[in-house]
């Protein structure tokens, strides 16, 4: 008596993958503001504070520029990408039912959100070039006196901030609440981090609070590097409780329909 074996589809390899983020770079490149907004209002808010900063040397060679608005520029940089943008694409795919189409066929729902994480790290690697090279080129800012740790800092600030974007995503039931409940969580961070007026305008117990929290812990994480101190453990910590925990709660409330 003879048997037949049915193999298991295949699953697609990376071409497929590859023609999964040429598509999701097409989707993204459509957001006009998505795009523009995220490089764009930082750059505003370099350019309206770089040319005081500068003349301010602080430690090695440092500027006010170098050490207190840079690192807040680039941690704006990557939490609006990461918080707002990254979050409302996943809620439309959800919204509209391609996860679920994607579950019934080889293509996964998971290669979804792989390519979408990839091309927003590159969203989020060009607007970090762009201020860089503006605040350097345009205002004369200085390269980080710990270069290969304030790298380090910021692959670790994507990390953190896009666990709190797959949060969102998971908890948002629609594109427009996602967008909304995005704003709120970056505003609130951000305010909590020193983006309105520094963290010495805020109350010791809610500045450090802050310093807790991935924004704040960027932002001076990356001062720190920039003045070629070291970098606060707790900081370091703070990212990476947040990568976890954002993770894990994603991964048990993401819904794929």
């Amino acid at each position: 008596m003879s048997s037949v074996v049915q193999s298991a589809p295949a699953r697609p390899g990376l071409r497929a993958w590859g023609e999964l983020v040429k598509c999701e770079s097409k989707m993204v490149a459509r957001d006009t503001a998505g795009i523009v907004v995220p490089v764009a209002l930082p750059l505003l808010i370099l350019v309206m504070n770089a040319a005081g900063a500068n003349d301010e040397v602080i430690t090695r060679g440092r500027t006010a520029l170098d050490i207190h608005v840079l690192p807040l520029i680039l941690a704006m940089v990557v939490a609006m990408v990461g918080i707002i943008n990254m979050p409302s694409f996943l809620a439309y795919y959800r919204r509209t039912g391609i996860l679920r189409r994607l579950s019934t066929t080889p293509a996964s729902p998971a290669m979804v959100l792989g390519a979408q994480a990839v091309v927003s790290v590159i969203q989020v690697t060009t607007g970090l070039a762009m201020a860089l090279a503006v605040a350097v080129l345009g205002f004369g800012a200085n390269l980080p006196v710990n270069l290969g740790v304030a790298l380090g800092v910021l692959v670790l600030s994507m990390l953190a901030m896009y666990a709190v974007g797959m949060m969102v995503a998971a908890l948002a039931p629609t594109p427009n609440s996602a967008v909304a409940i995005g704003l709120v969580v970056f505003f609130a961070l951000g305010a909590l981090g020193g983006m309105f007026g520094g963290t010495d305008a805020l109350p010791d117990a809610v500045a450090t609070v802050g310093a807790w929290l991935p924004f704040g812990a960027t932002v001076e994480a990356l001062s720190a590097s920039w003045a070629g101190a070291g970098v606060e453990a707790s900081h370091l910590l703070a990212m990476a409780i947040t990568t976890v925990v954002g993770g894990v709660v994603a991964a048990v409330t993401f819904r794929w329909d």
